[in-house]
């Protein structure tokens, strides 16, 4: 494969390939190692995790009107090799998808397609909010300062797989990962 052709989105994507993580099959410990994806219109926060070791924000990713930068994932998928990737479903508190869950969809079926591996959507409500507590608390124990803000959408990337990790089980397939 090209180094173009490695770089730029799929075209088209495999809906049934992408996973939700509501319905549930096999425990979380059979996949090994996972990367979490916090998609944004501009930013995509990066995180890896297992079961074993739990989740820590890896690095925050430019995305743009083009698309996100896929050399980036591309190698951190190489680097990692994640069992399964983990794609934050932005909803309301009523559990409604919002505008940005078609886009988070789309990404996540381009990763599907792109990769071949297992790939899963979870509810992401609250962790930002989350996210920005986790940050306050870092900063507050020194762990963290100001200038590190811009890792917050990594942190949320974070709570996406704890939240995974949380569950029982691994997700069964959906029909589509288009809105219902």
């Amino acid at each position: 494969m090209s180094q173009e052709a490695r770089t730029e989105a799929p075209r088209t994507a495999t809906p049934s390939a992408v996973q939700h993580a509501s319905s549930l099959a096999s425990g979380p410990s059979a996949v090994g190692t996972v990367l979490g994806f916090d998609y944004g219109a501009k930013r995509i926060g990066v995180a890896v995790g297992n079961a074993m070791t739990g989740a820590r924000g890896l690095e925050v990713i430019g995305n743009s009107e083009r698309g996100p930068d896929w050399q980036r994932i591309d190698m951190l998928v190489r680097d990692w090799r994640p069992g399964a990737l983990l794609i934050g479903l932005p909803l309301t508190m009523d559990g409604d998808e919002q505008g940005n869950s078609r886009s988070a969809r789309a990404f996540a079926a381009a990763l599907a397609e792109r990769f071949d591996l297992r790939t899963y959507l979870v509810d992401e409500r609250l962790s930002s909010h989350a996210a920005a507590s986790r940050f306050a608390a870092r900063r507050a124990n020194g762990e963290a300062r100001r200038k590190h803000a811009q890792t917050l959408d990594a942190v949320a990337a974070e709570i996406i797989i704890e939240t995974w990790l949380a569950q029982s089980k691994l997700p069964a397939h959906i029909a589509s990962a288009g809105p219902s």
